[in-house]
């Protein structure tokens, strides 16, 4: 410890009137102590900051086989579905897929290696991501299936090479990629900027935005304990990285449902959520029963959030999501 700081400390107990020899030496050692503990923090976040940059290198030297490897999988998972669907192969370049995947990897990376918040950069890839959404729904919107399939692998296979210490925090950083290629957030900013800062129906989304997450986790945490050990495609609907999955696809139901609020319109359901459904559940062994207790139990969560005359404002897209989705459509 130093002269200056042993004297302000013996200062500091003079005005209190109880200075002795055992609180004196008391307090020296709990300043002592806490010099060690404050070093040992700094220590900490230099050697976490070093880790973090050391991993995003390995994992950016990975990139070019995780992506390659990612479509593949993709490939086999879906080829059929191209066929079944009758969807154009040419509009789908495997290699634009995996040069925009390879571009916004590269960005979080490096954002996850300076340590910078994942909200942060949210702002840094939410215009190329809106970007890559748009190229790939312009002509076909089911084409965003395939986009999502080969960034969904190329995330599970980076953080299979990421110590089991990091994978969390890795994970948020994914996190903002999946918002903004999942869930059609650009279009509902868009749709939000045409309306009123007082509208009504932007009242009603902007009451929701902030519960997204949540909503979504106890719907998820409802559907898993009305189906305790179903199995779907990558594993059992309790494990943690179906449960992050599930509650991706709930807020990407949400999300949705609030660009038909603010566009007074059905069409991001009818073009790009159920085609996109129909696509990819039955090839990840998804039942449709679980859909259907899924858009249940988001019309409960949503309502109990929402005044009255503010859910009817969702009451037609609810309805309109059920009757698609119905067992008279789709029976088990």
């Amino acid at each position: 410890m130093e002269s200056t700081d042993t004297s302000r400390l013996w200062e500091e107990l003079e005005e209190t009137g109880t200075v002795t020899s055992q609180t004196f030496s008391e307090a020296w050692a709990k300043k002592y102590l806490q010099k060690l503990v404050e070093q040992d923090d700094i220590a900490a976040a230099l050697s976490h900051s070093q880790m973090a940059a050391e991993i995003a290198k390995t994992l950016m030297q990975a990139l070019r086989t995780t992506s390659a490897q990612a479509w593949a999988k993709t490939e086999a998972l879906l080829s059929q579905e191209m066929v079944r669907h009758q969807i154009d192969i040419r509009l789908i370049d495997p290699w634009a897929v995996a040069k925009d995947a390879y571009h916004i990897y590269e960005i979080t990376l490096d954002a996850y290696a300076q340590q910078i918040a994942p909200p942060k950069l949210s702002t840094l890839i939410a215009a190329d991501l809106g970007q890559i959404r748009r190229k790939y729904t312009v002509d076909d919107p089911r084409l965003i299936g395939f986009v999502s399939m080969q960034f969904h692998y190329s995330e599970q296979m980076l953080l299979s090479l990421t110590p089991q210490t990091q994978r969390s925090l890795l994970s948020q950083y994914f996190k903002v990629i999946d918002d903004h290629l999942y869930m059609p957030l650009q279009r509902a900013y868009q749709a939000a900027a045409q309306h009123q800062y007082d509208a009504p129906q932007l009242q009603a989304v902007r009451r929701l935005v902030p519960l997204c997450s949540e909503i979504a986790t106890k719907v998820v945490a409802r559907v898993l304990n009305s189906n305790p050990g179903y199995q779907c495609h990558s594993g059992l609907l309790s494990d943690s990285n179906i449960q992050i999955s599930s509650v991706r696809d709930v807020e990407m139901f949400q999300v949705y449902l609030w660009v038909c609020v603010l566009e007074n319109n059905i069409s991001a359901i009818q073009q790009e959520l159920f085609p996109l459904c129909v696509m990819l559940y039955p090839r990840l062994n998804v039942r449709w029963e679980l859909v259907r207790q899924l858009i249940h139990l988001l019309e409960v969560e949503i309502c109990f959030h929402l005044d009255s005359q503010q859910a009817t404002y969702f009451t037609p897209y609810y309805d309109a999501l059920w009757s698609m989705f119905s067992p008279q459509v789709f029976p088990e």
